[in-house]
């Protein structure tokens, strides 16, 4: 017969660690139990506008009806996602809405890090205060301030842009209803409302640099613009490609507002975009399943982009988002 030897029981010796584990764990949470306090409010906001809404994109498999609800509205698959890219206008907008993230990447994007060396560059602390709460003040003010702010300047009856023109010998141009000028609106209002307020997380990386780092290149005779292109540039690297990685996330993500207040039928051919077409077809037509399943379409693509951006970034040597 062979000898059965008794395995040692191993659950007793690996009680004490886990037991251990979960005392330092409560140790740590009730240490920090004011922090994730303060994270609760962020944390309930994401869950209940974030997360528990993407239930509700199953409907962009069905025809839903709102009377029949959720589980009683037939299912009918992939049905609107083939009427999506079959939609003769569809790639039109789509085109549209790459042409407003296109201006929103390559000429807003750089303007808040530019604007943050030039505060950055400030030395009296007065001026610095007061040219910060100067950019900063357009940020709390609505889309339809700003729109309305735009209109009255640019319009044909008394705007004073108009009226300039006339004084210089020029014709009046009919701003708001030419279809050549909504994009240019359009990205110098992003930029007079945005860029001050993106800058705050600029100024908050370049006040981490080390100030050594400039006093040893003034030492070394380097002026202003190479201490920036050198030192201030380099040290900001980081939060740049992060912010540039989140800013690819938004490519079919414009806003709606925005563009809904430019939009008339005059310049629709140019400025009509996803975010508008899925209001005009989900809420004015009451295409509740179509207009779902663009919105799905759209954050899918986002996704995909976050993703790709984030591993070519790491192949370069970056950290990246994640």
């Amino acid at each position: 017969m062979q000898e059965v030897t008794a395995r040692p029981d191993t659950t007793l010796q690996l009680r004490p660690k886990s037991e251990k584990r979960k005392h330092e764990l409560r140790k740590r949470l009730w240490r920090n139990k004011w922090l994730y306090v303060m994270l609760l409010p962020g944390v309930l906001y994401f869950i209940i506008f974030k997360y528990l809404p993407m239930y509700g994109l199953v409907i962009s498999f069905q025809d839903y009806k709102p009377y029949q609800g959720i589980f009683g509205s037939e299912w009918v698959g992939l049905e609107h996602f083939r009427r999506l890219f079959t939609e003769p206008e569809f790639f039109n907008i789509l085109w549209n809405t790459i042409v407003l993230f296109a201006l929103n990447l390559f000429i807003y994007f750089p303007v808040p890090i530019i604007l943050a060396m030039m505060l950055n560059e400030l030395r009296g602390n007065f001026f610095k205060r007061l040219f910060q709460t100067l950019v900063y003040l357009p940020h709390f003010m609505s889309w339809v301030i700003i729109v309305s702010i735009s209109y009255v300047m640019v319009t044909m009856d008394g705007g004073i842009i108009n009226e300039l023109l006339v004084y210089f010998g020029m014709e009046k141009i009919n701003f708001l209803l030419s279809p050549g000028w909504f994009r240019p609106m359009y990205i110098i209002q992003v930029i007079w409302r945005e860029a001050g307020w993106g800058t705050i997380i600029y100024l908050a990386a370049i006040a981490a640099i080390d100030p050594g780092l400039y006093e040893a290149a003034r030492m070394d005779g380097a002026g202003r613009m190479r201490q920036i292109w050198h030192i201030t540039l380099p040290a900001i690297r980081g939060v740049i490609i992060t912010l540039f990685i989140l800013k690819i996330g938004h490519v079919l993500d414009l806003g709606f507002e925005h563009v809904y207040l430019l939009l008339n039928s005059m310049n629709r051919q140019v400025a009509e975009i996803i975010d508008t077409y899925v209001y005009t077809a989900g809420l004015r037509q009451g295409q509740f399943s179509y207009s779902t399943a663009i919105g799905f379409f759209k954050s899918i693509i986002g996704l995909i982009m976050v993703m790709l951006v984030n591993r070519i970034s790491k192949k370069m040597g970056e950290e990246g988002v994640y």
